[in-house]
């Protein structure tokens, strides 16, 4: 849709995939060309690579699984995959994205496809689509692969650790390593220690792929994530365990002398257990205990092929899964009290999907997707499904919606220009938060928060357009960048006067609804200027508007933001240095609970130099984050929890 762009990022061999992929961007991770790169390299969280994509902000709890967020839009209104998997995660309060059950380490790039424009298993995506793609050796590569990183940083003793290896044969490969993270307390600017920002975390994974017959194999990957002792400073709780087991099995063909290029076929199976502490609090009034877990099974076929001017991806895909979730009180000596927040919610949904890009003249392309699901839904548990008849009588036990997207963008390219626009529609069903849950505590707003089983679907129209033109043989580039979201039955949590809370110093309760309608949209402007080989310039600001049924503003709405980094390579050797910050945020969503963020600029510095010796490669990454010591928080630090002070860290990576 806007700006789309054709990203090569190196992939190994074994992929079957022939046809283009529309990416609005694309982050590499591992090995590969193309696409950006956090500064930090490999080691770098996916939090971080996160953060190096346009559209893109994360909602931040703590030092821990930050929160993406897409066009200012949170995880309800996106689509987040990994390798076309869907996951759901298993915290009430979203203390674990989907993004955190995987690691650097096993992941070769990070795709973003904004707004309407999703991929081919995306589902509910109004924001936007991320997938993860893993890093596979495939077949043919080099016999034997292996690196070696380790990294530290010096505010919060942050050390990394990983280790991978590879075998690749023209019939066999497999590849699989281990990552480990470790965080003690990190300082805010003036060496202000934030207490319960500790944590750590690893992860082991598995790929392996087997060539049946030329043109067919089958591929595999286990993937275990646990993170333990993870402090979160903007809640009321830490996170004693949160772990993971992602596994899947995929079959593909490739065809020859036809119309039809690859098919592939995917099944896949998730199971997350996320378990709150609150056991390391000082002064806790009632001690809770509130685990949480998700398991998902499911499975996709993408067919892709191309005839004349058409290239077509037609997918089928489905999946089921539960969510469960319960919270048991301990107030002093007298007896436990119990309840389900989530009750043990079955979620059954099948779509088909057609993508087609119609190559209209030689630099003009028409580019058309569009999806269809069907989802049922039913509480499992009879205590939860009474506890919410008290608030909803007559409620049913069972619900199905009916959901789809579809989006269509005009691309006109130039040998100095680029232009598209595009304008689609899509809807969304209610999650199990905003339909099913009961008593959740939001520390935002300190409300406690009840589902709805009566919202209707939340439905957006888009339009977008994005121009690009560039100067004096490239070396000089601008572009322009903007969309708009129309919604409406916006689903946002409404005030509920006549329920008392039942969180100790919560404000008041508020039961999910919908509204009218609301409106966010977003418009940047950036440019890259490259005077000499040796030397670039990159610029970006960035502003958006995010308004409800009233004129009063949205929650987490980006204020104007700025970034520009000046890079000098010669050689090996890259140096760069990066000015970023915020204005300060005057259009909040006060009606909502939302507080004003002071403005803000840092100044980071960093380094990169490579060395290369026979057939091995090492690297090193040092740097200084918020050189100054400033400090601040940014609109999407959960309760104003103030970000690093300074910064020094150094990383190493060795590759053989």
């Amino acid at each position: 849709m806007i700006g789309i762009l054709f990203a090569i990022i190196g992939l190994p061999n074994d992929t079957l995939t022939t046809s283009p992929q529309h990416l609005d961007e694309v982050v590499v991770v591992s090995r590969g060309q193309g696409g950006k790169r956090s500064a930090k390299g490999q080691v770098a969280s996916i939090d971080e690579h996160l953060r190096e994509l346009s559209h893109v902000e994360l909602v931040r709890r703590g030092s821990y699984a930050w929160e993406p967020m897409v066009n200012n839009m949170q995880t309800e209104r996106l689509s987040t995959t990994i390798d076309g998997m869907k996951i759901f995660y298993a915290c009430t309060d979203k203390m674990d994205p989907v993004s955190s059950y995987v690691e650097s380490g096993n992941l070769q790039s990070i795709s973003l496809s904004s707004g309407l424009n999703g991929n081919p298993q995306a589902t509910g995506n109004i924001g936007g689509a991320l997938d993860l793609r893993l890093r596979k050796a495939g077949f043919g590569a080099a016999p034997r692969a292996a690196t070696v990183t380790a990294g530290y940083e010096g505010n919060g003793h942050l050390q990394v650790y990983g280790a991978d290896g590879a075998y690749s044969g023209q019939s066999v490969y497999v590849n699989g390593g281990a990552f480990y993270r470790h965080a003690g307390n990190y300082k805010a600017g003036g060496s202000r220690e934030v207490e319960f920002s500790q944590f750590q975390k690893v992860n082991a994974f598995v790929n392996g792929g087997l060539r049946l017959t030329a043109n067919d194999i089958a591929e595999a990957t286990l993937i275990a994530d646990r993170a333990t002792d993870v402090g979160y400073p903007a809640l009321n709780m830490d996170v004693a365990k949160a772990e993971a087991i992602i596994t899947s099995l995929a079959y593909k063909h490739l065809f020859n002398d036809s119309k039809l290029e690859t098919w592939e076929t995917k099944v896949y199976y998730n199971h997350i257990t996320h378990i709150m502490d609150d056991t390391k609090r000082p002064d806790v009034e009632i001690h809770m205990d509130m685990p949480g877990k998700s398991w998902t099974a499911g499975a996709y076929s993408l067919l892709t092929g191309s005839a004349g001017r058409h290239t077509a991806r037609l997918n089928i895909d489905g999946y089921y899964n539960r969510l469960f979730a319960d919270m048991t009180m301990y107030p002093g000596g007298a007896a436990p009290m119990y309840m389900v927040t989530w009750p043990d919610v079955g979620t059954l949904n099948v779509g088909a999907a057609l993508a087609d890009d119609i190559r209209l003249t030689a630099s003009s392309t028409l580019h058309f997707t569009g999806k269809l699901s069907w989802q049922h839904q039913r509480l499992n548990s009879d205590e939860g499904y009474q506890a919410l008849s008290v608030f909803f009588p007559g409620m049913q036990q069972q619900y199905h919606q009916t959901t789809g997207r579809i989006a269509a963008s005009y691309q006109l390219q130039s040998a100095a220009s680029l232009f598209s626009a595009g304008i689609g529609w899509g809807s969304r069903a209610p999650t199990v938060t905003e339909a099913y849950g009961y008593y959740l505590n939001n520390t935002f707003d300190q409300y406690d928060y009840i589902g709805n089983p009566r919202l209707k679907n939340e439905s957006a129209i888009e339009v977008n357009a994005n121009y690009q033109i560039s100067f004096f043989n490239s070396q000089l580039s601008i572009g322009l960048d903007a969309n708009a979201f129309f919604f409406y039955n916006y689903i946002i949590g409404q005030f509920e006067r006549r329920l008392s809370a039942m969180t100790v110093g919560a404000e008041g309760v508020k039961v999910y609804g919908n509204i009218p309608h609301a409106t966010i949209a977003n418009i940047s402007l950036s440019a890259d200027w490259q005077p000499l080989k040796e030397l670039r310039l990159t610029a970006k600001g960035a502003y958006s508007l995010g308004r409800d049924d009233e004129g009063d503003g949205l929650p987490l709405i980006a204020p104007l933001s700025y970034l520009s980094r000046l890079t000098y390579t010669t050689g090996r050797l890259s140096v760069m240095a990066e000015l970023k910050g915020h204005a300060r945020q005057s259009k909040y969503g006060a009606k909502y609970g939302e507080t004003p963020t002071a403005a803000w600029t840092i100044v980071n510095i960093s380094a990169a130099r490579q060395f290369s010796a026979d057939n091995s490669q090492f690297s090193v990454r040092a740097g200084v984050e918020n050189l100054f010591d400033r400090h601040y928080a940014t609109y999407a630090d959960w309760c104003h929890i103030p970000q690093k002070g300074r910064n020094i860290y150094l990383n190493l990576t060795f590759e053989l």
